[in-house]
């Protein structure tokens, strides 16, 4: 049984053929800003990620590099684990498909689909590309002039003895689904992408599921059709069983049907039509949402290592290193290719987004506040007394925007509009820092030791803006634990760390000077000196990290 409070969220499960690069980072990054963001909205998360391990050109590479393709699996899934515990990603398992928990499940759910008849036996004449190792359809590769379209190689005519899936039989069931359940594919433009090949005169033909095995090694590398040690499970279909091999437990299945799939707009069709196919035929609950992104781009021009712009995952960690973790998961989850177009990975385009939002954003801000506060009240947090109201300021309507916000970040985030929710954070501080250049509390500060009601004043105004830096803090957390869990400790508050331990969301956290806010006397820091600020600005004529 689902557990309506469940978030369920996955990654695509990558290729151990080659090393983590900046289009892994980027998906895996967006899924734990979106599971952090579930955590302190109070749900109960699980976040998935691995490596599809059978592939061909796990064989080739190994054989290449002189190693057994398991040991080249097992050395490249492990430099998938260190890359994403490096950006901080808080996945609850990492599957792979050499596992026996994954193939143990795929051969039961093999065997169902050919008990019902879902898959059956027969022979399949058509264009193999063996880079991406899929057949594509006639049309396709007469429109590609029977080249790859991902590396521009000749096609190769194969016919094989193979399992089908019947594919055919779903195509009115996954139309109607697509087109009466809007949020099933995202972005939209994805989504009628999908239709256009699903409505006529378009028609869906039986898929292979196999491949022969024969005396090439590189076939003998997979998991055996159940009965038949003749034929191997065709690696996309073993690939896209890992969403629900890995939650198909019985302490785990209330995970089940997923949230979210999160992929790369490369891989939609296998995600939005097959594998729901596949799910039906097993009489499975099918995934909320299939979340097709963009890709990067550096640079103004598609990456390429002749280019020598390519993002690897050298050059992700230089940027980590120069600038933050904190700021390059920023840079990343704000300003990707989630809407489904492409985004430049530009070095320029960095600098800026880092200066606005953080150097001089929260983390101007932040530091402006700390210092009025320990100059003015010998770094303790005035006491407001309960004040909202200044005559001539609209602080209430903004006291009552706070709470409003926080709601609308985790609205955006729960529609997996996470440029939106985080861009939340960014709007917030943009109002504290027009309430405190129009109260100007340094002017105040002037005649404040010989006027009580200044005093008052300039108290009630820097607890303000404290406060509401406070709850801008956990609205930036899902993007940038570390930097904000540093500043609430400075506040003398519960880190974004510390509430989602203690089961407290972020409605708990965003009641304005509530159990949980800033509380008067409390000591604030404004760091150590010299290292004070969170983000100090960077100068984009520098050379790009990396370089």
């Amino acid at each position: 049984m689902s557990n309506a409070g469940a978030y369920y969220i996955t990654t695509p499960i990558y290729y151990v053929n080659d090393r983590p690069h900046i289009g892994h980072c980027y998906t895996t990054v967006l899924a734990d800003v979106a599971a952090r963001f579930h955590r302190l909205m109070g749900r109960e998360v699980f976040f998935l990620t691995g490596t599809d391990e059978h592939a061909d050109k796990v064989v080739t590479s190994a054989a290449e590099h002189g190693v057994s393709p398991q040991a080249w699996a097992d050395r490249n899934a492990a430099a998938f684990k260190e890359a994403f515990a490096f950006l901080g990603c808080t996945n609850d398992d990492f599957i792979r498909t050499t596992e026996a928990r994954h193939r143990e499940k795929v051969s039961a759910y093999i065997s169902r689909l050919i008990e019902s008849g879902a898959v059956y036996k027969g022979e399949y004449t058509g264009w193999y590309d063996a880079g991406q190792e899929e057949y594509v359809t006639d049309t396709a590769a007469r429109e590609a002039d029977y080249k790859s379209t991902v590396n521009g190689k000749a096609l190769i005519k194969r016919t094989e003895p193979c399992y089908f899936f019947r594919l055919s039989r779903y195509q009115g069931k996954l139309r109607a689904l697509i087109e009466e359940r809007p949020e099933f594919i995202r972005p939209d433009a994805r989504r009628q992408e999908v239709l256009g090949r699903l409505r006529p005169p378009a028609e869906l033909h039986d898929v292979p599921i196999s491949r022969p095995v024969t005396d090439d090694p590189a076939t003998q590398w997979g998991i055996r059709i159940p009965g038949d040690d003749a034929h191997r499970v065709y690696v996309w279909i073993d690939a896209l069983f890992n969403y629900l091999s890995v939650v198909d437990t019985s302490e785990r299945r209330k995970f089940w049907p997923a949230t979210v799939h999160l992929i790369g707009k490369d891989i939609l069709w296998f995600h939005a039509v097959i594998w729901p196919a596949v799910l039906l035929a097993l009489g499975e609950p099918l995934p909320r949402t299939v979340f097709g992104h963009g890709w990067w781009i550096a640079e103004g021009q598609k990456m390429s290592k002749s280019l020598g712009n390519f993002i690897d995952l050298e050059k992700v960690r230089a940027y980590a290193s120069r600038y933050s973790l904190d700021a390059l998961r920023w840079f990343l989850s704000t300003q990707g290719p989630l809407t489904g177009n492409d985004a430049d990975f530009g070095h320029a385009k960095f600098v800026e987004t880092y200066n606005a939002d953080l150097a001089n954003g929260i983390g101007n801000c932040a530091s402006r506040v700390a210092n009025m506060i320990d100059k003015y009240f010998g770094g303790a947090a005035p006491d407001a007394q309960g004040v909202t109201a200044l005559a001539g300021h609209d602080w209430p309507r903004i006291v009552g925007e706070l709470t409003t916000g926080a709601d609308g970040a985790a609205h955006l985030a729960s529609r997996f509009d996470l440029h939106g929710a985080l861009r939340s954070g960014v709007e917030l501080v943009r109002k504290i820092d027009g309430y405190i250049n129009t109260t100007a509390p340094f002017k105040l500060a002037k005649h404040a030791d010989d006027d009580p009601l200044k005093k008052r004043e300039l108290a009630v105004i820097l607890y303000h803006c404290a406060e509401a830096i406070r709850i801008a803090a956990y609205l930036f957390w899902p993007a940038m634990p570390w930097k904000m869990d540093e500043l609430l400790t400075r506040w003398g508050c519960p880190t974004g760390t510390q509430a989602v331990q203690r089961g407290l969301t972020l409605a708990d956290l965003a009641a304005w000077a509530g159990e949980h806010g800033l509380k008067a006397g409390a000591p604030i820091s404004k760091g150590e000196a010299g290292a004070g600020g969170l983000f100090n600005r960077a100068d984009a004529a520098e050379v790009p990290p990396g370089t």
